[in-house]
C-alpha cells in the first residue's frame, strides 16, 4: 500500500520517518521487553522519553529559562478555560482578539471567568484580515492579551507577533507552533493541541513564564491550575504517554531536517507555491488578504461549487486526501502543516491545473 498526501486540519499527517520508528519500536522500545504504550510513566524507562523530549523541544524553539514547559491532556480547548483560570490573578477583565472560530471558542469560555474585550475584530470583514495597530482597542486594565496566531478555518495568520506592551501575550498556537522560528520570550503563555504539527491528538503543550504561575482563582481544580503540573513535571496524573513519546520522535525528526529555519524555508516556500496556483488561476480563489495569509491551512473555493463533489472524490482517486473544508465555510482546506512534503503540495497543484482544464 502507498501512503497517499493527507491534507487534514488535524489530526494531521506525521512523517513517515516518524511512523517507521515508532512502528520498529512499537513491541519492544530500546530492549526494554515493552512498548511505550505498555510503560509506567513513573518508570525510568519513559522518564528518559519524556525529559528527551522537553529537552528537544526546548532546542527547537530556544526556550529561554524563564519559562517552563507542561505536557497535558484536554486539547486546546480546556486551555480556553484554564487561561483565565490562572492568570487572571485578581483583574477581572481580560483582552481577546477576534479573528476566527477557534478565537470565538477562546472568547466564549473567557467569558465565565471575567469580563473580555474585544481589542481586535476581524468578523466584519469574514475574517479575511486583521486592522491595523492604530485601531486596536487594548484595555489597560485587562489581564493579559489572547490571540491566536493562526486561524486553521478560515486560513488567517498573524505573520509578526502583535506589540501589545507590558501585558503578558498568551498565544493558541495549535496550527503554526514549530513551523518557523519563534521568539518565546515575547510571550506569557503558549499553548498547543499536538495533532498538527506536533505529534497524535491527546497531548497538548503548554509554555508558561515563571511569574504568571500560581494564584489561580479560588476553588480551580487542582487539574487545572498550571501550578500543580509543575510542581510533578507533567505528571500529577497518568500524562498521555503514547503521544508525548511520538511528540519526541517528531522533534528529533525536526533537529534532524536543520530546526526551525529550515522547516521555515519550506513552509513559506509549500504556501508560496499553492497560492500561486490559486491566485494565477480563474478557476480558484482565496479571499483572504495576502498579508495574513496562513502559511499551514489554505482555504479556496472553485469557481463553480456545483463540482466541490467531484473535484473531492477525483481527488481522493488520486491520493489527494480530506480536502473538503470546514462545515461552516465549505470549499475546499489543504492543510499544509510540516509533516507535508513539497512534493505532496506539487502534486495537489498539478491536481488543480488539470482539473481546471477539464472543467473550466
Amino acid at each position: 500500500m502507498s501512503r497517499a498526501f493527507n491534507f487534514s486540519a488535524g489530526p494531521a499527517a506525521l512523517p513517515q520517518q516518524v511512523l517507521e520508528q515508532a512502528q520498529a519500536e512499537l513491541l519492544d522500545w530500546h530492549g526494554s521487553g515493552m512498548s511505550v504504550m505498555e510503560m509506567s510513566h513513573r518508570s525510568p524507562e519513559f522518564k528518559s522519553i519524556a525529559e528527551q523530549a522537553e529537552a528537544d523541544f526546548r532546542e527547537l524553539l530556544n526556550i529561554p529559562d524563564s519559562h517552563k514547559v507542561l505536557f497535558l491532556q484536554g486539547g486546546a480547548s480546556t486551555q480556553f478555560a484554564m487561561v483565565p483560570m490562572n492568570l487572571l490573578r485578581g483583574a477581572l477583565e481580560a483582552d481577546y482578539f477576534n479573528t476566527g472560530l477557534w478565537s470565538k471558542k477562546a472568547i466564549a469560555e473567557a467569558k465565565k471567568y471575567c469580563q473580555v474585550n474585544i481589542a481586535v475584530d476581524s468578523q466584519s470583514n469574514n475574517f479575511t484580515n486583521v486592522l491595523e495597530p492604530s485601531h486596536w482597542a487594548l484595555n489597560p486594565n485587562a489581564a493579559y492579551v489572547h490571540y491566536t496566531p493562526n486561524e486553521t478555518i478560515n486560513g488567517l495568520e498573524f505573520l509578526n507577533i502583535p506589540a501589545v506592551g507590558d501585558k503578558p501575550l498568551v498565544a493558541d498556537m495549535s496550527s503554526t507552533i514549530l513551523s518557523r522560528p519563534l521568539d518565546v520570550s515575547k510571550y506569557g503563555l503558549i499553548y498547543a493541541g499536538a495533532q498538527k504539527n506536533i505529534g497524535p491528538a491527546g497531548l497538548t503543550i503548554v509554555i508558561i513564564r515563571e511569574d504568571l504561575i500560581g494564584d489561580a482563582l479560588p476553588n480551580t481544580p487542582s487539574m487545572l491550575t498550571y501550578q500543580t503540573h509543575i510542581n510533578s513535571a507533567s505528571m500529577y496524573n497518568t500524562p498521555p504517554t503514547y503521544a508525548w513519546y511520538i511528540a519526541g520522535l517528531v522533534f528529533k525528526w525536526l533537529k534532524e531536517l536543520g530546526g526551525l529555519v529550515e522547516m521555515g524555508i519550506r513552509n513559506q516556500r509549500k504556501a508560496e507555491n499553492l497560492y500561486a496556483a490559486i491566485d494565477n488561476s480563474e478557476f480558484y480563489d482565496n479571499p483572504v488578504d495576502p498579508n495574513y495569509r496562513s502559511w499551514m491551512n489554505v482555504p479556496f473555493t472553485l469557481k463553480d461549487s456545483a463540482l466541490n463533489k467531484s473535484f473531492l472524490a477525483q481527488a481522493k482517486e488520486a491520493g489527494l486526501l480530506t480536502l473538503a473544508g470546514h462545515r461552516t465555510i465549505g470549499g475546499m482546506r489543504a492543510s499544509i502543516y510540516n509533516a507535508m512534503p513539497e512534493e505532496g503540495v506539487q502534486a495537489l497543484i498539478d491536481f488543480m491545473n488539470d482539473f481546471a482544464l477539464r472543467n473550466g
